[in-house]
């Protein structure tokens, strides 16, 4: 059940912000606990019992290490840790180490093993690494341990973020899960979030998925030097748009029922290098690995060498997260390769340069590492990526350009490539040296600016505000009642 679908829109969600209004606070957690399941199963059915055996598995044995203390502390972490991992590991990476090692086999003259291909539960990467983030800070002592189970299960499988994200942490909400009061104004802005995070992936990210998909599912040869950096371009865009606008519905969807999660999405695409753009794409993701792994692994405490491995394998290991294949192996290697360059002295040659190249620096080899992300193996992706570069031979002009335009990205797409764009730019209004001298003369708040310059301003805005958010909403349903391409692409996660 997807956020995009009527089912979820006009059944599941108006149930559930209705049930959780009208009952009384001690029945809301157990009602949004068997309200998330359900969502859950309606897409996963028997599959269900792997997130129930995560629950209980991590419920008993943080109750377990609480109440434990030195050397059989530390076993029951290490328990809590292999079961949460055993779980991610077979579900998602089983088939891959199996198909690798028969492959090797093949090579050697060895008769493969026979092996049943295993199923990849939605989401599993998400609730897993929340699950490990709560493990971790109950033994580290940052947070007490959850004695009720349903509070725990409840932060576990809570809809909003169970297959999608943002990577939520149990301190960031522990209050929330024990109380919540939502406000009106609350309500109200979860409302406008989860429109404009709708209005992202059915407007702007699956029409340009549908181009990116054309172009990637070519045959090999049929690339051309423009076709495949339009291709990665109409990729990142989608995954943006698709991403944070999965992020914003669950930000939004929290805010109305009473909960505050952090941002996942700064405006990535204007950052100037790698170092910088992870400080802004899936935030809560970098935070993760950054805590939970880069930091006991030694972080920036080890020596230059050391500092440097460490953070390549880790981007490594983030390139693998994204999806049991060599080309997530290597997109992760590629983007700490890049990584490690900043930090070995690359960064601070780019502070130098006008700000336009060091982004030029960053798109260009960011849209690179889609060629091979996108491509269904590591074959396809140096074909890609050799076509990307110009070894097979570069063909630009007007004609090439009408070519490629009538072909994949016609007038209609033309025009959302180009919003798409423009949107990925958190533009101000105003420039900033303006803003700066006319600051201490003005109030903070937007609406109250208004209300300085002209008295019916405020309300203006409010109305305006209203009928946009009613036409996106509108054409969001449009597009999710006639569109048969909306795809889930959080799937391999």
């Amino acid at each position: 059940m997807l956020f995009s679908s009527t089912i979820f829109l006009f059944l599941f969600l108006p149930v559930v912000l209705l049930g959780h209004l009208l009952l009384p606070r001690s029945w809301r957690n157990l009602f949004l606990l068997l309200a998330s399941l359900f969502f859950y199963a309606w897409g996963e059915t028997i599959y269900t019992v792997i997130i129930l055996v995560s629950i209980t598995g991590n419920y008993f044995l943080t109750r377990l290490m609480a109440a434990a203390g030195g050397g059989r502390k530390k076993i029951i972490l290490i328990s809590a840790i292999v079961l949460n991992l055993a779980l991610l590991c077979w579900f998602k990476y089983a088939n891959f180490f199996m198909g690798n090692i028969n492959a090797l086999f093949q090579t050697m003259g060895i008769t493969p093993i026979e092996f049943q291909a295993v199923h990849l539960p939605l989401g599993i990467s998400f609730f897993t690494f929340q699950a490990l983030s709560y493990v971790v800070d109950v033994y580290q002592g940052k947070i007490g341990v959850q004695k009720r189970f349903v509070d725990l299960a409840l932060y576990i499988s809570l809809f909003p973020q169970l297959i999608a994200g943002p990577i939520v942490r149990y301190r960031h909400i522990a209050k929330e899960i024990v109380y919540r009061d939502p406000k009106l104004s609350q309500f109200a802005y979860g409302i406008r979030r989860f429109i404009v995070g709708l209005a992202k992936k059915m407007i702007i990210a699956n029409p340009l998925g549908e181009v990116a998909d054309t172009i990637f599912n070519m045959p090999p040869g049929e690339w051309s030097f423009a076709v495949a950096w339009l291709g990665a371009a109409c990729f990142a865009l989608q995954l943006y748009y698709d991403f944070s606008g999965y992020s914003d519905m669950a930000i939004g969807l929290g805010r109305m029922l009473g909960f505050t999660f952090h941002e996942n999405f700064n405006f990535p695409y204007i950052a100037t290098s790698f170092r910088e753009y992870w400080t802004r794409w899936h935030i809560s993701l970098s935070l993760w690995f950054r805590d939970y792994l880069y930091i006991p692994m030694g972080g920036n405490r080890c020596s230059r060498l050391k500092t440097q491995l460490n953070l390549w394998s880790v981007f490594t290991l983030v390139g693998l997260w994204h999806g049991a294949s060599w080309n997530f192996v290597v997109f992760g290697a590629l983007h700490g390769f890049f990584m490690v360059l900043e930090r070995a002295g690359l960064d601070r040659i780019l502070q130098r340069l006008w700000r336009p190249l060091r982004h030029t620096y960053f798109l260009s080899l960011y849209l690179l590492c889609f060629g091979v992300f996108c491509t269904r193996n590591i074959s396809e992706a140096v074909i890609y990526v050799s076509t990307m570069t110009g070894f097979k031979g570069i063909v630009l002009g007007v004609s090439t350009w009408d070519l490629i335009t009538l072909q994949y990205l016609p007038l209609d797409k033309q025009a959302l490539f180009i919003l798409g764009c423009i949107l990925a730019v958190p533009w101000k209004g105003v420039p900033a040296w303006l803003l700066h001298r006319i600051q201490p003369y003005l109030p903070v708040n937007v609406e109250d600016r208004l209300v300085v310059l002209r008295p019916w301003a405020a309300v203006t805005f409010k109305v305006s505000q209203i009928v946009l958010l009613f036409g996106l909403f509108s054409l969001s349903i449009m597009h999710v009642a006639a569109g048969t391409y909306n795809p889930f692409i959080y799937f391999r996660f």
